[in-house]
């Protein structure tokens, strides 16, 4: 797929976009270029020490913010293929500077979208969350917006090659700023802080949310949000698995936080299909102006979900136990983690 082809993250020096250019030096030796586009010159610096030009000669560090429309638009020429993962993502810093959340998640949407369409690339991919269903907060509430600006982007693209779509998944295990990491210091002082002992979250690993992403570029005909089929956890198990002799104390949950996580609404339930390991939801009226409903399910031999169905943390068929967690985080997080 990547063969001869030009790839740009955005948030490239993130998690998601350390984990995803690991994934294409790896895997596809043969991609053209592979530009890493983000505003922080210093985790530019520090990821080139791990992911250097000179062992890579595909690989490019653009200093950049989506904010800017002309600085996309230059850095975007000759580019095949956009995965769009920044965003400002922490829900309190959202809730005390909503106008920068705006500015970043939503015009820098925008502009990412006008961009790739003045260029001609061929196909966007946009990382998505589960706060975007049924938002509480504004990070979520952002984050829903730009995924019908990127699902909407399929209506202007006229005859261009260009499209959008949106992946839209859990917890990243082990991410910055994630749960995990932060309990596996605070277990040096023998207290993990609770939020509610009742919450629940998705789970997916880096590697599985690369590997999403990079079927919906094979798969995507423009315009779906795709969901996957991933594990959740109740916060008292990871406590649990990460400090057992540790004192859980309850601090009651943050401003604009959910007692539980929703990926797909009720509302979402008439235009969503089950497509085997990942849900799709459909815009209204169909699919990049190819497919209907009907079509589009035949086409991919998926089939529609009950009405009123709703995928959730809570109500989730399959919880992660304790022994289960703390194998992941060995394997995903922290090679020495013991307890």
């Amino acid at each position: 797929m990547f063969s001869g082809k030009s790839i740009f993250v955005t948030g490239g020096t993130g998690s998601f976009g350390k984990a995803f250019v690991k994934h294409v030096l790896k895997n596809h030796p043969d991609v053209k270029r592979l530009v890493v586009f983000s505003r922080d010159e210093l985790k530019q610096f520090e990821m080139s020490q791990e992911f250097s030009q000179q062992e890579y000669p595909c690989l490019r560090y653009f200093i950049g913010d989506v904010r800017d429309l002309d600085r996309l638009r230059r850095a975007l020429e000759g580019i095949d293929y956009v995965i769009h993962a920044a965003a400002l993502k922490q829900v309190p810093a959202a809730e005390y500077n909503p106008f920068e959340c705006i500015k970043t998640n939503i015009f820098g949407a925008q502009n990412l979208v006008e961009a790739c369409l003045d260029i001609g690339v061929e196909n966007v991919v946009a990382l998505s969350t589960d706060k975007a269903a049924a938002p509480i907060n504004l990070y979520g509430a952002t984050k829903l917006c730009s995924d019908k600006l990127f699902v909407a982007a399929n209506n202007i693209k006229g005859d261009r090659r260009t499209r959008f779509s949106v992946v839209r998944y859990g917890n990243v295990m082990g991410s910055r700023g994630s749960v995990i990491p932060f309990f596996l210091e605070k277990r040096k002082q023998g207290v993990l802080p609770i939020t509610d002992p009742n919450m629940t979250r998705f789970n997916i690993s880096l590697e599985d949310g690369v590997k999403m992403v990079l079927w919906a570029m094979q798969n995507a005909a423009g315009g779906e949000i795709f969901v996957p089929k991933i594990p959740s956890y109740r916060i008292t198990d990871v406590a649990e698995a990460i400090g057992p002799d540790c004192e859980q104390q309850i601090v009651g949950i943050r401003p604009g936080e959910k007692l539980h996580e929703e990926m797909i609404t009720v509302s979402d339930s008439f235009n969503t299909l089950d497509l085997g390991k990942y849900y799709a939801i459909l815009p209204e009226g169909g699919v990049a102006g190819e497919y209907t409903l009907e079509e589009y399910c035949q086409h991919k031999k998926g089939s529609r979900v009950k009405s009123g169905f709703a995928y959730n943390s809570e109500t989730n068929e399959h919880f992660l136990s304790v022994e289960e967690l703390r194998a992941l985080i060995k394997t995903h997080v922290a090679s020495d983690f013991s307890v």
